[in-house]
């Protein structure tokens, strides 16, 4: 199983699902960002664009590289990673639905005005990042017209890292 964490950048993902990994038993985090990372890396670059999940080939890789851990390790993989384009998020829930890997899709969701403050106390990626502030309002249209219709939100608006992994793992049944 994959339980996907999706939402914008600077909602809480990351450490949303370090908490969530203790309380599932037989799991394991999966950052899909380390696969854009190593598209990054290919030498000469690849086409130049803001964004590694517009290259083809990073939703197949990330599809491929979930399903070879989950057939090696079997358990759980909890997946933080923000996809606000449904186009992507449709090719990675069929790549995975392709293999019959059940996910469980959540939106760590925050309103605007708490989602600007975390951004700009986080002192582990920097405070004020103008990566993560570029992308509120590409959440916040995703959210309106797709995202929020797609996965179960939990509001973090008012909870807590912890208590919203408590949610997420009681929903999966741990």
């Amino acid at each position: 199983m994959i339980v996907w964490l999706n939402g914008t950048h600077g909602a809480g993902k990351t450490t949303t699902a370090e908490l969530v990994q203790h309380l599932i038993p037989d799991s394991r985090v999966f950052d899909a960002e380390k696969v854009g990372e190593a598209l990054m890396d290919i030498r000469p670059g690849l086409p130049a664009t803001d964004n590694f999940q517009h290259w083809p080939p990073w939703r197949p890789l990330v599809v491929e590289t979930a399903r070879r851990v989950l057939d090696w390790t079997g358990g759980t993989l909890v997946m933080p990673m923000t996809v606000l384009v449904e186009a992507y998020w449709r090719e990675i829930a069929a790549g995975l639905a392709a293999h019959a890997i059940p996910v469980r899709h959540f939106v760590i969701h925050a309103d605007q005005a708490t989602l600007r403050g975390r951004i700009g106390g986080d002192t582990v990626v920097g405070r004020d990042s103008p990566f993560r502030l570029d992308h509120l309002e590409p959440y916040a249209e995703a959210a309106r017209t797709w995202l929020h219709a797609e996965a179960e939100v939990i509001d973090t608006t008012h909870l807590s890292p912890a208590e919203a992994a408590r949610r997420i793992a009681t929903a999966v049944g741990h």
